[in-house]
């Protein structure tokens, strides 16, 4: 029953309960300090593998953007053309070389018209001298002693002007051929690597692309996955909150206990001797079932917090693990971006020199075309010596057949300059044809270079560097999501392995528990009352009225709600109609 708190003599009758209520407080404690540091830890983990994660789930749709598409494009064309430049630069090699050797071969013939010159002037003296010899007041031998000296003269100066162009050519072509091989030695095979190595690149790209796209289906799953093993651990977490509350309730619970065998109220309540011995055994019942219950829970619902955590940490792992194989190098530290990049700069700077070295073979089939067309004004000029000569010969020869014997002289040499006229032309028209054959060339490769040099190099670099500009903004992006994942994504994995570590101890919590249950247990030799007095029935109320747990409920439900009920109901008022009827007669 209710009653008005008298005074009582002090009691220590409570100080072994007060003792169990001081030792649940501090596994309450530890409790609530692990749990409270593992959704912090959580918290925090979490936060930053949302952010890694909405990164790289936004990086697929970036990946098959226009830009990149773009850029693709403009770098296969790059690719292709670069192999095209590099048979081409091979085939220029073999026109100059061709070119070195027509040249070198029109020496001889050059020679040979050295030589025929020589003679010519050798017979030019001779016919001076042997005309002396045999001139007379009325002979005119101005062809022998003028004519063919002046004609030799011009011939000599003629092919020594083509001689000294022709060795201007030679040197031309052959300091063009020494440019070509130093060039090569340093660029053997240039074009042709940057074109396979673009391919390659552009191939890993276009396989990291498709890898994205068809990777952001598994990538969304383990991200939903992630979201639900974060709510699942969210959830579990609640048994930390749980537990401190259901501990603090028995401690209340034995506080109350503990106030009755003082003697003092317990929770508003007083409870007069009769009832103190049943209060003792349902109370100290109560509270070790409660305790027993919240432990168990405990010890389940912790293990299962902990399996969360564990697989929440192991799929950290996994998507972080993915990210980084998806978009860097097998060490995680670049992007293929970042490589794609370094071969275009790479390639900007080879083509630019290929467009220096084009340049100068342009240059060269210039001036070798400049230099035949020199050559053929000489040899137009060698000529007109030539039927200059062919007419000096002949009017030699009429002079020889005037003199009769006394001519006989003249007229081998006039024989001998007619030869060696002859052997002029046909030399000369060997070294042209030769020489012909060089500008033949030199044209060739001339309009090649034209064509693939300052307009097709040109154009491949600008095409490059347009793509390496389209590039550079999703390379950024990419190293920045890399740098982060590298950054944040050790955190990320030691925040939820501490997570998932520090509830490892807490199973000891629940053996503890379970201890001080058994502990409680002890308090009372009587078993639980099998009838409730009103006043303990407003006491167990009172109890029940503090629970926030439905598990709580249904552990006072299961040991007192049928006693409880009866106990405080109200007593039916007596049924006096009989005797207010006797007053009425």
């Amino acid at each position: 029953m209710i009653a008005t708190a008298s005074a009582r003599s002090p009691s220590t009758a409570g100080t072994p309960v007060r003792d169990l209520a001081r030792a649940i407080a501090a596994p309450r404690d530890r409790i609530e300090t692990a749990f409270v540091g593992v959704g912090e830890r959580l918290t925090e983990g979490a936060a930053l593998l949302n952010s890694l994660t909405r990164e790289f789930e936004a990086l697929p749709e970036a990946l098959e953007g226009e830009d990149v598409l773009d850029a693709s494009a403009r770098l296969r064309d790059v690719a292709e053309r670069a192999a095209d430049l590099a048979r081409a630069f091979g085939q220029e090699k073999a026109d100059l070389d061709k070119l070195v050797e027509v040249v070198a071969a029109a020496n001889a013939p050059i020679s040979e018209l050295r030589r025929t010159v020589k003679m010519m002037g050798i017979v030019s003296v001779n016919a001076r001298v042997t005309a002396a010899g045999i001139v007379g007041d009325s002979d005119d031998f101005d062809v022998f002693t003028t004519d063919i000296a002046t004609l030799s003269d011009t011939a000599n100066r003629t092919i020594q002007e083509f001689a000294q162009v022709y060795r201007q050519l030679t040197v031309e072509v052959g300091k063009a051929a020494s440019q070509r091989a130093r060039f090569e030695s340093q660029h053997a095979s240039t074009l042709s690597t940057l074109a396979a190595s673009l391919s390659e690149t552009l191939e890993a790209l276009d396989r990291q692309r498709v890898a994205a796209v068809d990777g952001s289906a598994e990538t969304g799953r383990v991200s939903r996955q992630i979201v639900a093993r974060i709510g699942s651990a969210v959830m579990a977490l609640q048994v930390g909150d749980a537990t401190r509350q259901r501990l603090e309730h028995v401690e209340a619970g034995l506080l109350a206990l503990a106030d009755t065998l003082d003697h003092a109220s317990a929770m508003g309540v007083d409870l007069d001797v009769n009832e103190r011995a049943p209060a003792r055994a349902a109370l100290s019942a109560l509270q070790q079932a409660q305790l027993s219950d919240a432990a168990s829970s405990f010890g389940m619902e912790v293990a299962e917090a902990e399996e969360a955590l564990s697989a929440l940490a192991a799929d950290a792992s996994v998507i972080m693990a993915r990210s980084r194989d998806l978009y860097g190098d097998k060490n995680g530290k670049s992007s293929i971006m970042a490589g794609l990049s370094a071969q275009l700069r790479s390639a900007i700077a080879i083509l630019g020199d290929f467009e220096l070295e084009r340049g100068k073979l342009e240059a060269v089939a210039g001036a070798v075309h400049d230099t035949v067309g020199v050559l053929l004004g000489h040899v137009a000029a060698v000529q007109d010596i030539e039927a200059n000569m062919r007419l000096v010969s002949l009017n030699a020869a009429v002079r020889c057949a005037q003199l009769g014997p006394r001519g006989a002289s003249l007229t081998v040499i006039a024989t001998q300059l007619r030869e060696l006229t002859s052997e002029t032309v046909v030399a000369a028209e060997a070294a042209m044809a030769r020489l012909d054959q060089s500008s033949t060339l030199a044209a060739s490769f001339g309009a090649a270079a034209r064509a693939d040099g300052a307009g097709q190099v040109g154009q491949l670099e600008q095409q490059a560097s347009q793509a390496l500009e389209l590039l550079t903004s999703l390379d950024k992006r990419l190293a920045a999501a890399l740098a982060r994942l590298n950054a944040d994504g050790p955190k990320v994995i030691a925040l939820l392995d501490r997570a998932a570590r520090g509830l490892s101890g807490q199973s000891a919590m629940a053996e503890a528990l379970d201890d001080i249950a058994l502990r409680i247990a002890g308090l009372s030799p009587e078993p639980p009352p099998e009838s409730l007095s009103a006043g303990l029935a407003a006491l167990l109320e009172s109890l029940r009225k503090t629970y926030t747990m439905q598990a709580e409920r249904q552990v006072h439900a299961r040991l007192f709600g049928h006693l409880a009920t009866t106990a405080l109901e109200e007593p039916e008022p007596a049924n006096d109609d009989a005797n207010l009827g006797d007053f009425m007669l």
